[in-house]
């Protein structure tokens, strides 16, 4: 415990071990879910009509799936061990969602960019970053975004949160009138269980119960379990297919296929016969997307775990971000799409995770669950996004830092937090702020308040926009 306390400098972030065990436990529980739904993402189901996915000859879809979960969790590792020992700071890293389907969806299916092709840019994309973090770049570029968008990335991403957690629990459903609308809680059993496991957990926490999120997931998972055991749910409704007829079926604990050379690798051959334009705005793509998905989930974490300076700049965010850079490059060399920092980082940093052993134990954790990949998720995503739900209405209060009676902080600042959850994407709403910032700035007569950096980015995100969204992308493949 000595050894822990000095290497990770506990006393100095006013943190212990057991905090920081608890708090990486918890961020386990909320992120583990992506050991399967990166590879159901990725793999190609031919016969379900949903185009793109790696494929590869000689192999049916779920050993595809299997190597997938495995590289998912070794790209994993690889990032958090870098936040763990050189970033010392307490976030989770993975492939990230939203990344992943670009990558299976738009450009393996839409566009018809072979797959091999695609971890190619993946891996270039990872190159870049790295050269760009240890120039000191990245944090440069963060540093430029507008002070009411800093302080308004928290709120966005707790909305965020909110939205994912809600539609995993049932209680938010698609609406083709309204987009959105509330689901049949009454009736549907994962949304009565989901609705009891919340309010249960906000009571413990109200209670001041040190570990009230996780007591919260593991509560409603095992009540979800007694549930199927006594037939009162069918199987893989309220617990996973694993618990059916009153037992266990040993065969959803099948270990996963370990052989993950077809897939390490594979970049090198996607190198070769790249039409340089095409492949360069998919590079392109992918690190806009990445770029500020990773800086608006370490600016809206970090503000809620107290890590942000009196200007709201993470020191030394350098770190963290070298820690993304080598996942999202080790990540493509073995297989998967993009490794990102986890928003789901902030149900252990609300759980006092504050170093890097926090980090640590979630790869720990990963690791461990090479063993069986099905038990890596084993408790269902409606109990473990519980978690999200709790820490979006506690990210929410960082809306009281910004100057909402100054109208050149209050567009800005209300546009990253309302395109944020209604894009499904952290990088759009931190787009969206940091265009209007300089626009209302300079409306209001205060155009030298404006940094010469602050208006390239908003033509930048100008540029990606018109990439992104006007079919030049499509075009040009």
């Amino acid at each position: 415990m000595g050894t822990l306390e000095q290497l990770f400098e506990l006393d100095a972030h006013d943190t212990t071990v057991r905090t920081e065990l608890v708090a990486g436990l918890t961020t386990f529980l909320t992120m583990s879910y992506i050991v399967v739904l990166n590879p159901a993402i990725l793999t190609a189901f031919p016969d379900n009509g949903t185009p793109g996915g790696i494929a590869i000859d000689g192999y049916s879809p779920p050993e595809v799936l299997q190597m997938l979960a495995v590289v998912t969790i070794l790209s994993s590792v690889v990032a958090m061990l870098v936040m763990a020992f050189y970033a010392n700071r307490p976030f989770g890293l993975a492939p990230g969602l939203g990344l992943n389907a670009f990558f299976s969806i738009t450009v393996v299916g839409v566009l018809g960019v072979p797959w091999q092709t695609a971890l190619a840019a993946i891996v270039v994309e990872g190159i870049i970053f790295i050269i760009l973090t240890a120039v000191g770049a990245r944090e440069y570029i963060i540093k430029l975004f507008p002070e009411p968008v800093k302080f308004a990335v928290g709120a966005g991403i707790g909305l965020f949160l909110a939205v994912i957690g809600l539609q995993a629990m049932g209680i938010v459903v698609d609406d083709p009138a309204t987009l959105v609308g509330l689901g049949s809680i009454a009736s549907d059993p994962v949304a009565i269980l989901s609705v009891v496991g919340l309010f249960l957990t906000f009571v413990l926490y109200a209670a001041g119960f040190r570990g009230a999120i996780i007591a919260g997931i593991v509560l409603t998972t095992v009540a979800g379990a007694v549930a199927t055991f006594l037939g009162l749910a069918e199987p893989g409704v309220l617990a996973t297919e694993a618990v059916r007829n009153g037992g266990f079926d040993a065969a959803q604990l099948s270990s996963a296929q370990y052989d993950i050379t077809p897939l390490a690798g594979a970049f090198i051959a996607g190198l070769q016969n790249v039409e340089a334009f095409a492949f360069a705005l998919i590079v392109f793509t992918f690190f806009f997307v990445d770029f500020f998905d990773t800086a608006g989930t370490l600016v809206g974490v970090g503000q809620a775990g107290g890590f942000l300076d009196e200007n709201g700049d993470f020191p030394d965010i350098d770190k963290p971000l070298m820690a993304d850079a080598v996942g999202t490059t080790v990540g493509g060399m073995l297989g998967t799409s993009t490794v990102t920092t986890f928003i789901e980082s902030a149900t252990g940093v609300e759980e006092g995770g504050r170093t890097g052993l926090t980090a640590l134990v979630v790869a720990g954790l990963f690791m461990a669950s090479l063993v069986v990949v099905p038990l890596a998720t084993a408790i269902p995503l409606y109990a473990s996004h519980i978690a999200l739900v709790v820490v979006a209405v506690l990210m929410m209060r960082n809306v009281v830092d910004i100057q909402w009676d100054d109208f050149s902080h209050a567009v800005p600042a209300g546009l990253t937090i309302m395109v944020m959850p209604f894009t499904y994407s952290i990088a759009y709403g931190i787009a969206a702020g940091i265009v209007s910032y300089p626009v209302v700035k300079t409306a209001q007569g205060e155009f030298d308040d404006v940094l010469i950096g602050q208006w390239v980015l908003a033509l930048a995100f100008v540029l990606y926009f018109v990439v992104r969204t006007g079919g030049v992308l499509a075009s040009a493949v």
